[in-house]
């Protein structure tokens, strides 16, 4: 089955590209794989330290990912997986994709601020785009609910 892999944090266009790739999903027998990157530079204490704050982040990132999975499930009847990886967003990413190659599309959703679309979607488009072997489809925070449920 082909999955649509989303990066999974707290920016508002990730709602974007959640909702397209579950649409999308849903209307082509896909799956949804959400991918949720822990900074490594957390963990940079004393190990016993380290362990618990790293135990947090990701009872943080599962509680975070449990309300996405819900609303997917609901609407649009696609359940999604959970991959946790820690280190690099980008690196991250391209280590991901590369190792699971049920992964056929990335969706990622631009940021409409100063500051650009997005580290990571400006690095995949970028220096990276030629170690990808798998389409980006990148979805504009400002696109509506409406908008998006169209083009899907």
């Amino acid at each position: 089955m082909r999955k649509f892999l989303i990066v999974l944090d707290d920016m508002p266009e990730m709602l974007n590209a959640m909702r397209y790739a579950a649409i999308r999903a849903a209307k082509t027998g896909g799956g949804v794989e959400m991918l949720a990157i822990i900074s490594s530079e957390e963990f940079q204490h004393f190990m016993g330290v380290a362990d618990v704050m790293r135990a947090e982040a990701h009872e943080k990132v599962e509680a975070h990912f449990k309300v996405f999975r819900d609303r997917m499930v609901k609407r649009e009847g696609i359940t999604p997986t959970l991959a946790i990886r820690e280190g690099d967003k980008v690196d991250a990413v391209l280590t991901h994709v590369r190792e699971n190659p049920d992964i056929g599309v990335i969706v990622l959703g631009a940021g409409t601020g100063k500051g650009g679309p997005g580290p990571i979607v400006t690095a995949l488009t970028g220096r990276h785009m030629a170690e990808l072997h798998v389409p980006i489809t990148i979805v504009p925070g400002s696109m509506t609910k409406e908008e998006i449920i169209a083009v899907t």
